[in-house]
């Protein structure tokens, strides 16, 4: 029998919306029936629908928990020597230090962390391995023209770390891959504008200071947030091609510096001496020059004193000039003369035994160095001997 025949089951009419039930849907009927299903999804039991907290209380007991569970994944920690980047839907809101910080989770805002002590380093014209697939010489990225249209092989490290963690992130896409296309536009421009012997020898380190001035003026006019640090120049050669060519010039350039040093260094040892030579002979010169004045001048007094004696007793400054005329002129002469009065007796001198006996035995007590030194001796040490006697003899004659 159907639904809709006389005497059917109106309890299974579907259009009339309830059964035996004469009113409309119970609210807190469906509120429990929720609160059920919810509690069994989160590992609850049914006490027979009376659980003693009201349905909306705990829904919003649920809602509560939820959103303080979702605020504490906002807490984060900022390592010593890094930064954090807070966005919020990807728009920049600030830059965090180290220490405990907070943000609103995900999806609202996120945290990039940057190391800015981390010392980074790209490797131009050369590769020394690591993830490198190359190892060794890139020539494509060392090989450069010079000022006088010569080819050289430079390689470079150039090594960097981050100043600003915002303008790292935000301001260019891919800091590495552009600071070294900075660093190879850089470079072949200072190289190509300098020398070839310039730059293989003493420009080296102008070179390198001039290639990070204005790598880091490049890439501060970029806002890149990057500091570079230091740029080593690793190799600075001829190709290989020309390589040998090129040693022996350098060793020729070596081998003149070294002449032109040796050659400064005997300068230095020879021009004192030569000086010193010339200043010595000079002074000589003035105290020769002072004693024959002063020479010039006693004679001069003298003459003048002589005269004014002369002009007072003319006969007696006469004779007394003519004596020490003479007792200088027999002073150096072997001779000796004996007045005897009024006797005609032949006397007999050993005069050769009295001149020389003096000066023997002064040789016998002076060493002799040299001959000259000891004829000088005998000279003065004879003298005096001779002169004695003839003013004695000058003397015992008047």
């Amino acid at each position: 029998m159907s639904w809709n025949e006389p005497g059917g089951d109106n309890k299974k009419d579907p259009w009339s919306g309830r059964g035996d039930q004469k009113g409309p849907p119970d609210l807190d009927e469906a509120i429990r029936s929720l609160q059920e299903k919810l509690s069994g999804f989160f590992g609850g039991g049914n006490d027979g629908g009376s659980s003693g907290v009201p349905p909306m209380k705990s829904l919003g007991f649920l809602i509560v928990g939820a959103a303080v569970i979702w605020g504490l994944t906002g807490f984060y920690i900022i390592d010593e020597g890094t930064h954090g980047v807070e966005t919020r839907f990807g728009k920049y809101v600030e830059t965090t230090q180290s220490g405990l910080n907070w943000h609103f989770p995900s999806p609202i805002e996120q945290v990039d962390i940057v190391d800015v002590k981390q010392q980074r380093y790209i490797e131009v014209g050369y590769r020394s391995g690591g993830s490198e697939q190359i190892v060794g010489s890139v020539p494509k990225e060392a090989l450069m023209l010079t000022k006088d249209e010569n080819i050289v092989d430079v390689r470079l490290a150039v090594q960097y770390q981050v100043k600003d963690a915002k303008d790292f992130i935000f301001n260019v896409v891919n800091p590495a891959a552009t600071l070294k296309q900075v660093t190879e536009s850089v470079q072949r421009g200072v190289v190509g504008s300098s020398k070839m012997d310039f730059v293989l020898t003493e420009g080296r380190s102008e070179v390198v200071a001039q290639i990070k001035t204005e790598i880091q003026d490049v890439m501060d006019s970029y806002k890149s947030g990057i500091q570079v640090t230091s740029v080593n120049l690793q190799d600075a050669q001829p190709p290989e091609q020309v390589q040998n060519a090129f040693e022996d010039a350098i060793k020729a350039r070596e081998d003149e510096q070294r002449l032109i040093n040796e050659a400064e260094a005997y300068s230095n040892d020879v021009v004192p001496k030569a000086r010193g030579s010339a200043a010595r002979k000079i002074q000589e010169a003035e105290g020769y020059k002072e004693q024959v004045i002063a020479r010039a001048e006693g004679e001069s007094n003298r003459f003048s004193k002589l005269l004014a004696e002369y002009t007072k007793a003319p006969d007696v400054t006469r004779k007394r000039l003519y004596i020490e005329s003479i007792e200088d002129v027999l002073s150096e002469a072997n001779t000796v003369m004996i007045d005897v009065k009024g006797g005609n007796n032949m006397l007999y001198l050993p005069l050769d035994k009295i001149i020389h006996q003096p000066s023997e035995q002064q040789e016998a007590n002076v060493p002799q160095s040299s001959t000259g030194q000891s004829s000088r001796t005998r000279v003065e040490t004879q003298q005096p001997a001779v002169r004695t006697s003839t003013r004695g003899r000058d003397v015992r004659g008047r």
